[in-house]
């Protein structure tokens, strides 16, 4: 573990690099059982993770070298379980943070919380938390953009990268040190109890809000328009006349060629 001259207060200024790895996430998820506790902010950075995990299960693949592929401690033990989605609108609301300031406003937040550059993937985030009794204890938070990776392979059409938006590389480690710092004042904002500047600035940056799209729900295909998202997470699509909460395995986002 080594010590950074970030400019944050705790979130990257413990880090691990490590050359290969399975899962960031699970990597640092086991430091959490040792008898030397880990401070809160500590980032664990893999130059290439193999073994990567999305939402649903779906295996996040990334080049190596070329890409952020990290994981960040947190101690939300001022959210109570009820909260929890307000962690989840604090980081997505700080990767978009950074990334807007490089790629522009064109970067949207997919519910409930891949990143995206018009109507291709960027990144993806996973979020993994323990608890004690009512309140949040531990939050490990998974993400991986994609950076410097020019092609994708069959399957993954939808994906993009800062290197094909700005048709230029960008540097690694100014991009974690870019994304700490933003993402630490998300966080900090959401410990302030601002979650009303939480909701409206993920509101406001939610992909697809007020627009007619197609989407599956089961197995009927529908054109719905995306109206907010609950307390809860829960998407809020109006389908007709009527606004249905929907969670992430009720409701599958169709793109032009399906």
């Amino acid at each position: 573990m080594q010590n950074n001259t970030f400019l944050t207060l705790f979130v990257g200024q413990s880090l691990v690099k490590l050359s290969e790895i399975d899962s960031t996430n699970d990597y640092l998820k086991k430091g959490l059982s040792n008898t030397k506790p880990l401070p809160e902010g500590t980032v664990i950075m893999a130059d290439h993770q193999f073994a990567g995990r999305g939402q649903q299960s779906n295996v996040w693949k990334s080049e190596k070298g070329k890409n952020l592929t990290i994981s960040i401690l947190f101690k939300p033990s001022f959210l109570s379980l009820g909260q929890q989605f307000y962690l989840n609108k604090a980081i997505s609301l700080g990767i978009n943070d950074c990334l807007r300031a490089i790629i522009g406003d064109d970067c949207k937040i997919k519910w409930p919380n891949d990143i995206y550059h018009k109507s291709h993937k960027l990144g993806g985030v996973l979020i993994e938390n323990t608890s004690a009794g009512q309140y949040l204890k531990t939050s490990v938070v998974g993400i991986g953009l994609n950076v410097n990776q020019q092609h994708f392979g069959e399957g993954v059409e939808r994906a993009t990268s800062l290197s094909k938006i700005l048709h230029e590389d960008y540097e690694l480690n100014d991009l974690l040190a870019q994304l700490c710092k933003s993402i630490e004042n998300r966080y900090l904002q959401l410990k302030a109890g601002l979650y009303f500047c939480l909701d409206e600035d993920y509101l406001g940056r939610v992909y697809r809000l007020n627009e007619v799209f197609r989407y599956q729900i089961g197995d009927e295909k529908v054109s719905g328009i995306i109206k907010g998202v609950s307390e809860k997470g829960y998407l809020m699509l109006q389908i007709d006349d009527e606004v249905k909460q929907l969670d992430l395995k009720q409701v599958t986002f169709i793109f032009d060629s399906e």
